[in-house]
């Protein structure tokens, strides 16, 4: 009898388990926006959060983006957009942010070992190509939802 009922429940839990993962995904949805900086064209991936569905409702968007710090190119939002993405202090390079206060986008292209003590709410990340903002001064960057 133990014999039986170790098969069912061990033929039984795969059924679980793949009704389990379909009810609660373990990889979260992502949205795919392009950046036009100069002759370059970048992709970004973004995080599925209100912050950023938020800022792809503005999009497409041709930003003046000015240099902060030597670390990363920033630029100010038509409007303020959603700060339902959550908060955090620290950053990675090619991290793509909101910074509430400006009401500002930004995207780290260097790490300075800066703590943010307002905050910032990271909405995505560059897919490659961080390299083409580390130059002096501002660029012009169009961005836009990729089809």
């Amino acid at each position: 009898m133990a014999v039986v009922a170790t098969l069912a429940i061990g033929m039984a839990l795969p059924a679980l388990l793949v009704h389990a993962r379909q009810r609660t995904p373990t990889e979260a949805r992502t949205m795919k926006i392009r950046l036009k900086v100069g002759d370059k064209v970048l992709t970004a991936t973004l995080r599925d959060n209100e912050t950023s569905r938020d800022f792809v409702s503005l999009l497409p968007l041709t930003l003046t983006m000015n240099d902060l710090f030597k670390r990363e190119k920033f630029a100010h939002l038509p409007r303020a957009i959603s700060q339902g993405g959550g908060r955090t202090h620290t950053y990675e390079v090619g991290d793509f942010v909101y910074w509430p206060p400006g009401p500002d986008v930004a995207i780290f292209y260097r790490h300075d070992g800066q703590f943010i003590d307002s905050g910032i709410i990271t909405m995505g990340a560059l897919d490659s190509g961080v390299d083409a903002l580390n130059v002096p001064g501002s660029v012009k960057v169009t961005v836009e939802l990729a089809k």
